[in-house]
């Protein structure tokens, strides 16, 4: 009986464990993506009176290798990436992708070893109604 009931308490405490939400960053609004070893690398607001945006990476020291974008708030119509390096040299990346609020791009391989990122330049549509903004963040895996 009381290896029955252990082993109730054990599946349920398992179970639990797999409906917790994700782990979110202490900061609000800014959530982790899931997997090892991501880190913020900066946020921008967007509307659909400008399509074209930097964010300077400021936030996060280190090399990384891979990048992915998350949208809050209101989708945004992505079209091109750029990606400038702390040697001077640029990465083009063309995303053509509709990221939806809440959101996120597939993971965008950073060309060469792990290098610095001095800032991200992105051109896209903002998919706003009436003046409505979307967040748009970056995050980058070493």
């Amino acid at each position: 009986m009381k290896l029955r009931i252990t082993a109730l308490a054990l599946a349920a405490l398992a179970l639990s464990t797999l409906l917790l939400p994700a782990t979110a960053d202490a900061r609000p609004g800014r959530h982790r993506p899931v997997g090892p070893r991501w880190e913020f690398l900066g946020e921008r607001t967007v509307t659909d009176a400008v399509d074209h945006d930097v964010i300077p990476v400021t936030i996060a020291r280190g090399t990384f290798r891979s990048l992915k974008l998350e949208v809050r708030d209101r989708g945004v119509d992505f079209h091109s990436m750029k990606i400038h390096f702390g040697d001077g040299e640029t990465q083009e990346v063309v995303l053509r992708q509709v990221i939806p609020a809440g959101g996120e791009s597939r993971i965008i391989d950073v060309e060469g070893r792990e290098r610095v990122i001095r800032s991200i330049e992105f051109v896209y549509d903002a998919r706003s109604l009436l003046g409505k903004k979307a967040r748009v963040q970056v995050w980058g895996r070493s």
